[in-house]
């Protein structure tokens, strides 16, 4: 199951800003300055955060298929497979 991509992002960033906020006012930043700086910072991670979930949903989803079709290759797969299914290729009925 792919993850959400959208939901990710918007933690990862609103996180990201606070985090930044917070060192910001930390340091002494005006207030208006420490809101600019977060908010240019949790764009950038939203949009990083974005393509980094994209990125593994992908190889996540790659490996879905490679799995499947491993095990759909494997001869010991198919015969368990017609066995617990009962398809047989008698054609006659049982």
């Amino acid at each position: 199951m792919p993850l959400n991509v959208r939901s990710i992002a918007v933690s990862i960033a609103v996180i990201c800003f606070f985090v930044m906020s917070l060192i910001g006012w930390g340091s002494g930043l005006a207030p208006f300055v420490c809101c600019k700086r977060a908010l240019i910072g949790a764009v950038l991670v939203y949009v990083g955060g974005g393509w980094a979930v994209r990125a593994i949903n992908i190889i996540l989803v790659n490996a879905m298929i490679a799995n499947q079709t491993d095990r759909q290759g494997d001869p010991d797969f198919m015969a368990k497979h017609e066995v617990a299914s009962g398809d047989n290729d008698f054609g006659g009925t049982d």
